[in-house]
């Protein structure tokens, strides 16, 4: 089974310490082989040499949350620049409201 990936923003990092999951933000800075994404508020996102992000961007990036709260992304996708952040933000919500529609038994 594959593992799931919750869609999360900045608000529930201290949930998810450890855990593989899903951001969608805005790039509002890029500094070498890291970045801060704006996503419901600032997240530091450790890149991998695979990552090619573009400032001002949105970007979903699938990564493991750190202990700094801190992602360290594992892929990163480009959505342009024509992106309802408050969709997403919705999706969020409602996946944490509604767990058990979006995951499993056993899962976050």
């Amino acid at each position: 089974m594959a593992e799931i990936t919750p869609r999360i923003n900045a608000p529930y990092l201290g949930t998810f310490t450890g855990q593989t999951v899903r951001v969608l933000g805005k790039v509002v800075q890029l500094r070498g082989e890291t970045a801060v994404v704006d996503a419901g508020g600032r997240v530091n996102v450790l890149l991998n040499r695979d990552s090619h992000l573009v400032l001002n961007n949105a970007i979903e990036i699938v990564g493991k949350v750190q202990q700094d709260l801190s992602i360290k992304v594992f892929q990163a996708t480009d959505f342009g620049n024509n992106i309802d952040y408050a969709a997403f933000d919705a999706v969020v919500d409602a996946s944490h409201r509604y767990k058990d529609i979006f995951y499993a038994d056993n899962e976050q």
